[in-house]
């Protein structure tokens, strides 16, 4: 028997598929983030974040993000003629990716304008909402903020730079820094026999002589990990002849010549495809000195620990998209005669995902408060130094299995790349950097354990879980065996397990403070009280899951 050809066009008709997560404003859909930045700035207008949450949320905005990641960064080291070049060519896609960063102030909010308090806080969630839409093009953004603390150590460099690392206007161009419109800086700290161990570093910084921006030296050696360098300058360290210094070296001169750096190759990485990470080459390069010789490492530190606030926030961001979509896909897909979200399996693990996505919003933006807050308050100085370790270990840690698991929601159509449109893909090819950048978890680890030494930590640990004492009786036997574990914290060994306690615990008070009751107890009785399994969708039976999946994402 032979069908009609109309029947058989109709076996091509598309249903049963959900629409993309698209033209839907990121932040106004997020009650988590909004009720965390009512806990930590309860004065902070919200209306710029809400223009931003539609912008990033725009169908335009997504494609901008998928022919940044599809068509990545070309190195062209020569030009036909033979002439070095050294230049990192992008989509136009990638440019309106950071221009619309910049314009955002991602780059230098806190810096930029007056002090109000809040303006961590404020960028940390702009931080967030942008990383939804596309997270490679921040790794600039990210340094760009950072570097002010550590370059004020050479204030000669900071008169001349400090208004084009504050601008808004992106200008893309390799130009002097005197003719663009806006700068953005880069860093290179690592190199292939150190690693994270920096001490190690073998490039040789040679002094000479002293000019307008103070002692200048010329460098010789190489950066196993240059990220983003079409940057306008980078901080660098280097073996001075008083030992590992930091310096600044610009990728064109103050005489207008292109300084040697040599861009030997990118990386090929297994995501964060629209932004370039490298490998470069100094051949006598010319740089300035940022602080005392010999001081390196403490100068670069505040830097540092401001990028491991932004991969925590990053995470949190895609976490926060990944939970969006499967939620969006959820609503719309049916199978075995319902939609997906009103199957009890998979309501399960849907309202899992989201007490993690909660949860790691709320520790977040509660580190961003303590940046705010850590030069006037001695509390708020040690949660900055305590929980930037422990929020970059947790979050980070937590970011590929919850991606792995909402990617499963979608089934597999959560898998396939298909030209770059699979957002989810993306977003879990994107999750394991976080972890690795500025300090994989060993080396969060031992950061904690040298927090935790000080005689002061464990008091003021106890000051933060104080508020929620009481509520839950898993969070106060853990509040109440943290402070002891702290001050006998004695082997390394251990200090893994001491920071998700400590992150558990905070994220607990901070939800207890900021989310529903059934949140809160939710994620007490999981995370805390051992009622859960060792995957997602295992909460108990007494969980109220209509109510955690219509907080996280309301209708």
């Amino acid at each position: 028997m032979t069908l009609p050809t109309a029947t058989l066009a109709r076996t091509h008709d598309v249903f049963n598929q959900s629409t993309p997560w698209v033209d839907v404003n990121l932040f106004t859909t997020n009650q988590p983030l909004q009720d965390a930045l009512r806990l930590q700035a309860p004065a902070l207008p919200l209306a710029g974040l809400a223009a931003l949450g539609a912008e990033m949320g725009s169908a335009e905005m997504q494609t901008h993000a998928r022919l940044a990641n599809t068509h990545q960064p070309q190195l062209r080291t020569h030009d036909r003629f033979g002439h070095r070049t050294d230049v990192v060519e992008f989509h136009p896609s990638y440019h309106a990716l950071m221009g619309a960063a910049l314009r955002h102030g991602l780059h230098a909010t806190p810096w930029s304008r007056q002090d109000t308090g809040h303006a961590h806080v404020e960028r940390a969630a702009g931080f967030m909402l942008f990383t939804e839409a596309e997270p490679s093009i921040l790794c600039p953004v990210s340094m760009s903020y950072a570097v002010t603390p550590a370059l004020r150590g050479n204030a000669a460099v900071w008169a001349d730079w400090n208004k084009g690392l504050t601008s808004t206007q992106y200008d893309p161009r390799l130009a002097l820094f005197s003719q663009k419109s806006a700068l953005t800086m880069g860093m290179g700290m690592t190199e292939k026999q150190g690693g994270s161990d920096v001490r190690a570093n073998t490039t040789q910084a040679v002094p000479d002589g002293d000019d307008a921006w103070g002692a200048r030296y010329r460098l010789t050696g190489h950066k196993w990990f240059f990220s983003a360098p079409m940057c306008d300058a980078f901080l660098v360290l280097a073996q001075a002849p008083g030992g590992l210094t930091c310096f600044f070296l610009p990728r064109v001169l103050p005489d207008d010549t292109v300084n040697a750096l040599r861009i030997q190759r990118l990386k090929d990485k297994l995501g964060n495809h629209a932004n370039a990470s490298s490998e470069v080459e100094f051949i006598d390069a010319m740089a300035w000195r940022v602080g005392e010789e010999g001081r390196g490492v403490a100068q670069i530190l505040e830097m540092g620990t401001m990028t491991r606030l932004d991969c925590a926030l990053g995470t949190s961001g895609l976490m926060r998209q990944a939970l969006s979509i499967a939620l969006h896909h959820t609503r719309q897909r049916s199978a075995f005669g319902k939609k997906l979200i009103e199957q009890p399996l998979m309501r399960n693990v849907l309202a899992d995902l989201a007490l993690e996505s909660e949860a790691a919003t709320a520790l977040s933006i509660r580190l961003a408060s303590a940046f705010d807050h850590k030069d006037k308050s001695e509390h708020e100085a040690i949660m900055a130094r305590l929980l930037t370790p422990v929020a970059k270990f947790w979050v980070c840690k937590r970011g590929s299995v919850f991606a792995q698991e909402a990617m499963e929601c979608l089934g597999g159509n959560g898998y396939v790349e298909e030209g770059g449109e699979g957002v989810m893909a993306r977003i879990y090819r994107e999750m394991p950097l976080n972890s690795i950048w500025e300090g994989a978890g060993n080396i969060m680890a031992l950061d904690l354990l040298r927090a935790v030494r000080r005689a002061d930590t464990a008091a003021a640990l106890a000051d933060e879980l104080a508020p929620a004492r009481g509520a839950h009786p898993a969070l106060d036997r853990l509040a109440g065996a943290l402070p002891l574990r702290v001050d006998a914290m004695t082997t390394e060994a251990e200090a893994r397990r001491l920071a998700q306690d400590v992150a558990l615990a905070v994220q607990a008070a901070l939800l207890y403070r900021s989310a529903p009751a059934s949140v809160f107890g939710a994620f007490c009785d999981s995370r805390l009280g051992g009622d859960w399994g060792y995957s997602f969708g295992t909460l108990g039976a007494g969980v109220n899951l209509d109510a955690i999946l219509a907080r996280a994402l309301p209708a």
